[in-house]
């Protein structure tokens, strides 16, 4: 069997000595490193959750728009609009308005992001007036 040589003084050799100080000086520095990193991952994992569901509504949004706008374009009622544009997004406002042969609509609504942030969507289409 082969033994390690020392060098004076009883110290261990350069590589020995490393191997025995590195498994000391590092202990912990694992669970140190995650809980510093811990929150920055989940801070980016709600924030891209909210900005997904921000995204939904906004399709949500557009797609009401447009029905409101085909809604009005057909001759139906300010009412039956609204009832589309607040029924695909609850909490949504709605405006319209005639420019030529077009009827347009404009829905808007403010998204939370967490409890920090807050978006304003607006979406807007536009129909023949008198259309079918």
């Amino acid at each position: 069997m082969m033994r390690r040589r020392r060098r004076h003084g009883g110290r261990p050799a350069t590589g020995e000595r490393s191997r025995v100080s590195r498994g000391a000086d590092e202990r912990g520095s694992v669970a140190a490193e995650l809980a510093l990193a811990l929150p920055a991952v989940v801070l980016t994992l709600l924030l891209g959750v909210g900005a997904l569901g921000a995204a939904s509504r906004q399709v949500s949004l557009q797609d009401a728009s447009a029905d409101a706008a085909r809604l009005l374009g057909r001759g139906e009622g300010q009412d039956a609009a609204e009832r589309v544009v607040r029924t695909a997004v609850s909490g949504a406002r709605m405006s319209s308005s005639q420019s030529g042969d077009l009827v347009c609509v404009t829905a808007s609504l403010e998204v939370s992001v967490g409890s920090l942030l807050r978006l304003p969507l607006h979406a807007s289409s536009c129909a023949l007036d008198g259309g079918l």
